[in-house]
């Protein structure tokens, strides 16, 4: 199997898509034409498991130019965007495994493709592919230079396989990196997760009581752009440090059993599992909404809140499915009042609402992202024999040259350092 894909037909849209975001990743593209001429992954292969944008279509674009075979995968199935896969395909000559909605049995096809391509390289978002590599591919794993991880929930995986002394392949923890966190996960995740929400319910967010689960970098940018759009925001966490954060950034903070009474909306962007679960389904009030925006579709136990509806109305609009919740009395062909249920709204299945109702985060920052992702990738390629099996950060040096590359690409200058002022934050000798 070359390829597996919605439509070829889809492809001119793909590819108007994807102009229209290079439009807005200058960093990524002088990053481009470097390698370009440069050729600096040439001969490599590369498997990617990213979520299929258009945004990441630009990033494996250049992967290509700079010498790469490249094979892209989807690292969720309702983020991609089926014309970009086409137009990778067709315009672009990139192989790619990834439907929009696949099952999770075409989804695991799509990772095992990924590493039959033999790669020397991989990018993950999330860990599956890495998972997948430990678990069904271990023989294949000395074959692997090295692998870039783009998200929290994979760093923490990745992390923890490092502790266990099972992490067969150096891996260069993309997330963690500056140039992509506080950006990325707090302007992009903020600013995209209330599109996907807006884009699915249509509601107003004014006024609304918002409870957001986590208050990571993730949470941080959707709390703040939440109350932008006037919501009342509640945050939930358990971490002390980040709880007194959120508490004076001037949010309210609460245990999850009390937000579930008063929220009328709810998102989790922790990247644990079950943070929302049947104890808190049962406190929220009729009519209440209840999204998620962390990695993997396991932080609001939809199992649980399955079992306590009496009746599921699927796609009461485009990426909302209604839960009905009350007594079993209709199971027993007992008549039951209105008044005596409720209905619970899951958006996008549970899944990252951002990428599934909506279309991920928005090019310019991506690009910040994409061009930590680009020279990591170059990073590893120049200096895999002397990496060893764990989690490295991202050089400095690389996120300060894309930091001074975008505040050009923005138009913007800072100051310098005069010799002064350097040798007075080098020494010691100098006091009050």
């Amino acid at each position: 199997m070359t390829n597996d894909i919605k439509d070829l037909k889809l492809s001119q849209a793909g590819k108007k898509r994807i102009e229209w975001a290079a439009k807005d990743m200058p960093v990524l593209n002088l990053i481009k034409a470097r390698w370009e001429k440069d050729q600096p992954l040439k001969k490599v292969r590369l498997a990617a498991c990213l979520h299929v944008t258009a945004e990441t279509a630009n990033l494996v674009r250049a992967l290509k130019a700079g010498g790469a075979e490249v094979l892209l995968c989807a690292s969720n199935p309702l983020s991609t965007q089926d014309d970009v896969a086409a137009a990778l395909i067709k315009e672009y000559g990139i192989k790619v495994f990834a439907v929009y909605g696949e099952d999770k049995k075409s989804y695991y096809a799509h990772l095992r493709a990924a590493l039959d391509f033999k790669p020397n390289i991989t990018m993950d978002d999330g860990a599956d592919l890495l998972t997948l590599l430990h678990t069904e591919y271990k023989n294949q794993a000395k074959d692997i230079w090295g692998s870039m991880e783009e998200t929290t929930t994979g760093v923490i995986r990745l992390k923890a396989l490092e502790k266990s002394g099972k992490l067969a392949v150096p891996i260069m923890a993309v997330n963690d990196a500056k140039t992509k966190n506080m950006f990325d996960n707090r302007y992009g995740t903020g600013q995209s997760t209330l599109d996907g929400i807006i884009r699915a319910t249509d509601i107003l967010i004014a006024g609304k009581n918002l409870v957001v689960a986590g208050y990571g970098w993730c949470g941080r940018g959707f709390a703040s752009r939440a109350r932008g759009l006037g919501a009342k925001v509640i945050v939930t966490e358990v971490d002390q440090i980040k709880a007194l954060e959120a508490a004076m950034d001037g949010f309210q903070v609460m245990p999850m059993k009390e937000a579930a009474r008063i929220g009328d909306l709810f998102c989790t962007l922790t990247g644990d599992i079950n943070v929302i679960r049947e104890e808190h389904f049962k406190l929220m009030k009729h009519g209440a909404m209840v999204c998620n925006s962390g990695h993997f579709d396991v932080e609001i136990n939809v199992r649980e809140l399955k079992k306590m509806a009496i009746r599921v109305n699927k796609n009461v609009r485009n990426n909302v499915d209604e839960y009905v919740i009350g007594s079993r009395n209709k199971e027993l062909g007992i008549r039951e009042s209105a008044k005596s249920l409720k209905s619970i709204y899951l958006l996008a299945e549970g899944r990252l609402i951002n990428l599934a109702a909506a279309e991920g985060h928005p090019a310019s920052v991506m690009d910040m992202s994409f061009a930590t992702q680009a020279l990591a990738t170059e990073h590893v390629v120049k200096n895999y024999k002397r990496l060893e099996k764990k989690v490295y950060n991202v050089p400095v040096e690389l996120e300060q040259w894309i930091a001074d590359l975008k505040l050009k690409s923005m138009s913007l200058a800072i100051d310098k350092l005069t010799k002064e002022q350097a040798e007075y934050l080098r020494g010691w000798e100098i006091g009050t």
